[in-house]
């Protein structure tokens, strides 16, 4: 293994490290027993079946919303509209669910790809802005996150509900439920929802490391002009990789609506998970494995804060506090860089 691939992999580990020893910290400062809050913590994502089914429930949108921020950052782009993208898949896949009745082998995977297909389509709008007129896509997708927020409120509140605020179920032939990975944890909500994660991640892997068109995307997102040079089309690049990563986004969506709640409902404010995200793909360095990680540890700390409280008296929100270090401490990887450097030099 070549030093700089280490380094790559020891960057997020220190980063995490350093980021669970800051927030052992606050817990002492705050007064809080930092041992009981992460024993807490640790039962409270991996403490029996029940929990672990729960944590990997999570897992599932996470993984989703990693790959499609780390998709178009690969390519050179900053997609902040995957909570928007998201959310209109969400609201697509369950309108397929509830409007029509149609064999599981169908209707499944139409709901899945309707959701694929409003995430693009969510996508493809700050994409054509950026190759066709040059706006930067961080504004117009954080914008498109409000948008997509409120035209599926409303949506659902004159479209899908007849009590106001949420839709009905949908049809069993559109869920993701499974018997039988409920049973194995103890009737938690897992869903085969982790099964397609999973294999979005290889395809994210496969695209972009062994196909040509996965060259080209990379290529534009190292050197525009390069690429533009060489005789790639680069404004359709652009388009591609915010329509991919919408995709992404979207089924991401799919997995809440067919899977966790089989049904959409008015929001008073955004799920979160787009913006986690973020994170995910941050620590997981952009890879698809490493997102897979990165999902697990965001997974186990959101599902492992809801036994904090009651175990050791510990505020949830001190989890945000640690995703917050860790985030800042990926961000600050120059720093940990540099100190590897000076460790490995200083044992020569």
């Amino acid at each position: 293994m070549s030093e700089n691939r280490l380094t790559n992999i020891l960057v997020p580990v220190f980063a995490v490290i350093l980021g669970i020893i800051a927030g052992a910290i606050v817990m002492i400062v705050s007064g809080y027993d930092p041992i009981a809050g992460y024993s807490a913590l640790l039962y409270g994502a991996f403490g029996d079946r029940y929990y672990i089914g729960e944590t990997i429930r999570q897992v599932t949108p996470y993984i989703l919303a990693g790959l499609a921020v780390a998709f178009a950052f690969r390519t050179g782009l900053f997609n902040i509209g995957v909570e928007g993208q998201l959310i209109v898949g969400w609201l697509a896949a369950v309108w397929v669910g509830v409007a029509f009745e149609l064999p599981k082998v169908i209707h499944l995977p139409l709901a899945i790809v309707a959701a694929a297909f409003a995430g693009a389509l969510w996508g493809f709008i700050p994409g054509f802005l950026k190759a066709r007129f040059r706006v930067h896509e961080v504004i117009v997708t954080i914008m498109m996150n409000y948008i997509a927020l409120y035209v599926s409120n409303a949506i659902i509140r004159s479209v899908l509900s007849d009590q106001g605020f949420k839709s009905e179920k949908i049809h069993p032939t559109a869920s993701l439920r499974s018997e039988f990975l409920q049973s194995l944890t103890d009737y938690s909500t897992l869903h085969y929802g982790i099964i397609i994660s999973l294999i979005a991640a290889v395809v994210m892997w496969f695209l972009l490391e062994k196909t040509t068109t996965g060259y080209e995307l990379r290529a534009v997102g190292f050197n525009q002009h390069a690429s533009h040079y060489a005789g790639m089309n680069v404004n359709r690049n652009i388009i591609l990789s915010m329509v991919i990563s919408g995709a992404f986004a979207g089924i991401a969506g799919a997995m809440e609506g067919l899977g966790t709640f089989e049904n959409v409902s008015v929001k008073a404010g955004f799920t979160g998970v787009g913006f986690d995200g973020i994170a995910v793909a941050l620590l997981g360095g952009n890879n698809a494995f490493g997102i897979i990680l990165a999902a697990i540890l965001f997974g186990a700390l959101k599902v492992g804060a809801l036994e904090m409280p009651s175990a050791a008296d510990v505020p949830t929100e001190l989890v945000d506090i640690i995703i917050a270090l860790i985030i800042f401490f990926v961000a600050s990887s120059y720093l940990i860089r540099l100190v590897l450097m000076r460790f490995k030099k200083g044992g020569k």
